[in-house]
């Protein structure tokens, strides 16, 4: 059995052609809601039933309330939303309030409503049928992390979230069983490293250190490259030991994930 990875969204801003960050895993799981889940239809919209969120920053989150949207009637089965005790109180706060947006936590009926939250901590693993989600730690600007999905015949898939250097996260990775492909950000080129640092986003230069620490050998997908930066960040990695089968995503992308014994 496959595991299916489509990149609905994997740039670090807007503008044509430009989706923000989105993951569909098989037909039913989200990693982050950015713009890219725009482009899924209706019947794609309804099929969804996890989405699980690294952080609470706008282009990680801002289609979520209008998935919850375009999937809300009273009979609707809930969207079990998943992240960070912090993230899960911004969104509260701040999107499903009856200001910015209907609180869908609690419509049709407090008891039995749309989304449901259900927090995590790095670490914890949680069985989506026949998928392990495994929470990986990460550090940026707000409390974040990252997600690994591993199916019932070993194929694997993680995605770093928005991310600085991490001494945590790449033991978490070689901890895993086997790793198909690895997606992760570089936010910004290495002459940026001041406002990267304060960002907390990869550099290529950094990215390329921590790679080396990494025992397995994935497909190394490039995520988050901030508009008007691409072309700098490209050449910078292509100087990197790692670069040979660098993917660099645009959106749209698709992955059939094989089987391990």
């Amino acid at each position: 059995m496959s595991l299916s990875v489509r990149i609905l969204g994997a740039s670090g801003g807007i503008g044509p052609g430009r989706r923000t960050t989105s993951i569909l895993i098989d037909d039913d799981i989200l990693i982050d809601a950015g713009s890219g889940v725009g482009d899924l239809t209706l019947e794609e919209l309804r099929r969804i039933r996890h989405v699980f969120l690294t952080h609470s920053h706008l282009d990680h989150i801002a289609f979520l309330p209008m998935l919850a949207d375009m999937v809300y009637s009273p009979d609707a089965p809930p969207v079990h939303v998943h992240g960070l005790p912090a993230t899960l109180k911004a969104l509260c706060d701040h999107v499903f309030n009856w200001v910015i947006w209907p609180d869908f936590t609690r419509l049709p009926r407090p008891d039995q409503p749309l989304i449901r939250l259900e927090s995590l901590q790095p670490g914890h693993s949680i069985a989506v049928e026949h998928r392990e989600i495994q929470v990986l730690p990460a550090r940026h600007t707000v409390p974040a992390v990252g997600y690994s999905v591993t199916n019932s015949d070993g194929a694997a898939f993680a995605f770093s979230g928005d991310t600085t250097s991490s001494h945590l996260l790449w033991p978490a990775l070689n901890a895993l069983p086997h790793l198909d492909l690895l997606m992760i950000e570089t936010g910004l080129p290495d002459e940026m490293e001041g406002m990267a640092d304060l960002a907390k986003h990869y550099t290529p230069q950094h990215l390329g250190e921590d790679l080396a620490q990494l025992q397995h050998r994935p497909r190394i997908a490039i995520t988050h490259l901030k508009p008007g930066h691409e072309q700098a960040i490209r050449q910078q990695l292509a100087r990197s030991p790692h670069h040979d089968g660098m993917i660099f995503l645009h959106g749209d992308e698709r992955f059939e994930l094989g089987a391990h014994p």
